[in-house]
């Protein structure tokens, strides 16, 4: 069950008890209203973010890895932080855990299906390892806690500290394997760039944009949930993950139909690295985050399995793309994940 204290205070913080008294039909409208508003202004703020990268001179490989994931995470980062903060660590750790699932099972899944995607070994045998490797310390860490206190295992802050080290380190990285790749004329022809001041409009009434609709998401996905009596977990990992999500489905299937796929793999994989270090990072520094169990028996090993089978068929593709049925096994993965998820918590 949700706790009731979070969900009021996010009320009581946002909408003052208006959402709690709408109907049914009201609340599926409004969580609809805001999923496509969070997603235009994220998609408004992605673009700002790549011409204004652009004209101050950034590497354009950067912009996939980093201007974009981090522009398409914002509000991840935002719901998990103010939900740890406001006392509900199920749905701070699980909406970080199931962005990644969304990210890489059906945004990848999905696209790779519809489109042959080239996998770019420059970028992904790069932060490709550092997308996987992240998602491992993650797991193992919280294994760690596991074994040190099994009834109330604990992420502490001290995690989100170091996570945010290591992602200062990616980022740094990142900007080197950007002007490495520059230098070597890996860069796409993106066309002239807007102006600098309308590109940090763009950019800043996109983020505005993107705050006022996460805002909006945690208190009306978290009253539908507890209506129907779902848990915490469950909604942080399907409800709102898909929906914060979306800005990175919405990117992608913009980049690829604009003849930028590696744009896209980028986004996916910076997204997932920004995922665990920042959005988790930053909710284990707003408070520490218990564990529940769930993680451990469903959320980890599904976020692994997908993970791996990604880096697998990074590894097998000697022609430099993916194949369209590789797409469709991650998306398949996806798939017995949301399912999964309804089942296990019926058992």
């Amino acid at each position: 069950m949700l706790q009731i204290g979070f969900w009021e205070s996010l009320l009581s913080a946002g909408f003052g008890g208006a959402v709690a008294a709408m109907p049914s039909y009201a609340l599926a409208a409004a969580l609809v209203c805001g999923i496509l508003v969070l997603s235009y202004s994220a998609d408004r703020m992605v673009e700002g973010s790549v011409h204004t990268a652009r004209r101050t001179g950034l590497p354009r490989v950067l912009i996939g890895t980093t201007v974009i994931a981090i522009g398409t995470s914002l509000p991840e980062a935002f719901i998990s932080v103010t939900a740890a903060w406001m006392g509900n660590p199920d749905l701070a750790l699980g909406n970080g855990v199931g962005s990644v699932i969304c990210n890489t099972g059906l945004i990848f899944g999905l696209t790779g299906l519809i489109w042959v995607l080239p996998a770019n070994r420059f970028v992904l045998n790069r932060a490709g390892w550092v997308q996987l490797g992240s998602a491992l310390l993650l797991v193992l860490l919280c294994v760690g806690f596991w074994v040190a206190e099994p009834l109330r295992p604990v992420i502490p802050r001290w995690v989100g500290l170091l996570f945010m080290v290591l992602l200062a380190g990616y980022m740094y990285l990142t900007y080197i394997w950007g002007r490495q790749s520059s230098l070597m004329g890996m860069e796409p022809d993106m066309g002239p760039p807007m102006g600098l001041v309308r590109s940090l409009l763009l950019m800043i009434l996109g983020l505005a944009g993107v705050l006022a609709a996460s805002r909006a998401i945690i208190p009306i996905a978290s009253e539908t949930a507890f209506r129907i009596g779902v848990p915490d977990d469950v909604v942080a990992a399907t409800i709102v993950a898909l929906g914060t999500s979306l800005p990175e489905l919405v990117t992608s299937f913009s980049a690829v139909r604009k003849g930028y796929p590696s744009i896209m793999l980028g986004a996916i994989v910076g997204s997932d690295v920004i995922n665990i270090l920042f959005v988790v990072g930053a909710a284990a520094l707003a408070a520490p985050l218990e564990i529940s169990p769930n993680f451990f028996y469903f959320h980890f090993p599904a976020m692994l399995i997908i993970l791996i089978t990604f880096r697998t068929f990074i590894i097998v593709n000697s022609l430099g793309s993916f194949k369209r049925w590789q797409g469709g096994v991650i998306l398949g993965w996806y798939g017995l994940y949301i399912l999964g998820q309804y089942v296990f918590n019926l058992l």
